[in-house]
């Protein structure tokens, strides 16, 4: 999920804006679909509502799916920077993370790391957004909303 005052864009606007290269999890074709943190709340509220008639599970995604390396250069060409993306294996990312989580404040966990193994995309056959009558906001519209704070 993304928002504007979120842990995942942030993050990549400040270190894309900063980082000449750029370390990628694997070689980044990790698929993800970005949802808006607003959008999935709109969406649990209007499925709590006592209106809803049958109850079901949802897979809310954003409007496109990225692969890891195309959300990073979607990012950067917003940013006006063209980083030199470096692919770094899993256990190389894995070993990083078992060091960073004895850090207070640890920058990369494990259980980042393996969300970033597996693809995180909403269901073909599952009902949406769609279902619940919202379209879901692209991940630029909330990039637009960082950049014009900075």
């Amino acid at each position: 999920m993304f928002g504007p005052d979120d842990a995942f864009l942030n993050t990549l606007v400040k270190l894309l804006k900063r980082l000449p290269v750029y370390p990628m999890f694997g070689r980044g074709l990790t698929r993800l679909q970005p949802v808006d943190v607003e959008d999935v709340a709109e969406a649990i509220a209007r499925g709590l509502q006592p209106t809803a008639r049958n109850p079901a599970t949802y897979e809310l995604g954003g409007p496109r799916v990225y692969t890891f390396e195309e959300l990073l250069k979607a990012v950067a060409e917003r940013l006006g920077k063209t980083p030199i993306l470096l692919s770094l294996p899993f256990p190389i990312w894995r070993s990083l993370a078992r060091v960073a989580e004895m850090l207070p404040e640890p920058p990369l966990t494990r259980n980042q790391v393996e969300l970033m193994e597996v693809d995180t995309v909403a269901s073909a056959g599952m009902p949406g957004f769609a279902a619940l009558g919202i379209a879901p906001k692209p991940i630029e519209h909330t990039l637009n909303q960082i950049l014009a704070r900075r």
